[in-house]
């Protein structure tokens, strides 16, 4: 197979120093390479014709060293960045899914104590995998993690290292392998989350929100992606969008491609990337139930495993339905669920929370067992269980809350 030549990773181009933005058409007096393909590329109209230029011009390369010589001064210190162990880089890459650097770097720190290798994570029970990663969100990952590192050690017990094989792991897509084959092995994989979709639909001035473009930005990631140092590449595209390149306000004046880029240069990189239209996030009021029985414990039921926090714990209860009180959709719901009748009494601490496509106020009150055996009639596992132990058991973030508002409950004599 012919090499591409735009993937020709030439140094004959110098930095140059950054332009000043403009808010119009760039000057037909333009000279510089950067100038030339910003010229064109307007006249073209469009950004599939600002893409076609770019891929035909000597831009790219100057991309490549700008990017990789600002990263080598400004890149920033993370703990998955000082391993090449492609275990704990695959860990942090889905920890990084939805959840800010700052919040997962405990996180990671506390999953690798636990589970340092493939191995020990595959041997881990789920409850015990739930449990480290209680707080952070998105539970489906913690279930991929420990689904993929038992498949893994069916296949041996060593991380493929082929892009094909990395993609048949449960919760690995096209950036996530990417990001871990370039950042473990040095692969020339390209990459394509969040951060690195708004870079490159500024320095496109896309017309289209990114996730309806994102062939085009994938074949854009993967004409910039440098060949001979992938690893640095990726990450110091992902940091240039994590720390400049930011949604709002973002530091042109900083960036090192700035002067190569279509939003800064027609003075629409707060208008960059065109959002998508949003719909109205539905609120749900939610009847929850700490249901006591005469030995002071606690009902607790297991999620089912398919669904929003499977393998979870949580205190019953469900959602409100029309012309009907919190107290009448507790005893329903612990009905419906539980096969159990109960008794609604004071009470206890009303909860907001959101989730990324709804929110929800859950409504809890301390319950009374009246009649009936406890069945897993809609969960996997019910349980009565002392006070003291909820903290033994992983629970989603709200229903901590809960156990927070209990232990304060019990401290005043409740």
């Amino acid at each position: 197979m012919t090499a591409n030549p735009i993937h020709s990773n030439s140094r004959a181009l110098s930095p140059k120093s950054p332009k000043s933005p403009k808010s119009t058409k760039v000057s037909t007096r333009a000279k510089d390479s950067s100038g030339v393909w910003l010229l064109r590329s307007d006249q073209a109209g469009g950004q599939a014709a600002r893409y076609q230029v770019l891929l035909n011009s000597p831009v790219v390369v100057e991309l490549r060293q700008l990017l990789l010589c600002w990263y080598a001064v400004h890149g920033r210190s993370l703990p998955w960045r000082q391993t090449r162990d492609p275990y704990a880089i695959w860990v942090s890459e889905i920890m990084l899914q939805q959840t800010q650097v700052k919040t997962v770097i405990p996180y990671y720190e506390r999953w690798l104590a636990q589970f340092p290798t493939i191995a020990a994570l595959a041997a881990a029970n789920q409850q015990q995998v739930l449990k480290i990663w209680q707080g952070l969100g998105y539970y489906a990952r913690a279930r991929n993690l420990h689904q993929a590192a038992q498949q893994l050690m069916q296949q041996g017990g060593q991380f493929p290292t082929s892009l094909e094989a990395v993609l048949t792991l449960p919760g690995i897509g096209r950036t996530t392998a990417g990001g871990i084959l370039s950042a473990a092995f040095n692969q020339p994989t390209p990459i394509l989350d969040g951060n690195v979709k708004r870079v490159l639909a500024r320095l496109l001035a896309l017309e289209t929100p990114p996730n309806r473009a994102t062939s085009l930005l994938w074949q854009a990631s993967e004409l910039l992606l440098d060949l001979d140092n992938p690893r640095d590449f990726n990450q110091a595209l992902m940091d240039l969008g994590a720390t400049l390149c930011t949604p709002k306000q973002p530091a042109c004046l900083l960036c090192p491609w700035n002067q190569y880029c279509h939003a800064y240069h027609t003075n629409m990189q707060n208008e960059l990337p065109v959002s998508e239209t949003r719909t109205a996030i539905p609120h749900k009021q939610i009847g929850v139930a700490v249901i006591w029985n005469g030995q002071s414990q606690i009902l607790i039921d297991r999620r089912r495993q398919d669904g929003l926090l499977g393998g979870l714990w949580e205190f019953p209860g469900g959602k409100l339905e029309a012309n009907e009180t919190i107290q009448a959709c507790i005893r329903r719901e612990i009905l419906e669920e539980l096969g159990i009748e109960i008794e609604v009494g004071d009470h206890l601490i009303t909860i907001d929370h959101a989730y990324s496509h709804f929110h929800v106020t859950l409504n809890v009150y301390h319950c009374r067992h009246v009649s009936g055996e406890p069945q897993p009639l809609e969960c996997d596992e019910v349980r009565w269980v002392d006070l003291d132990e909820l903290d033994q058991f992983p629970f989603p973030k709200a229903n901590v809350t809960i156990i927070e508002a209990l232990q304060q409950f019990k401290q005043v004599g409740g």
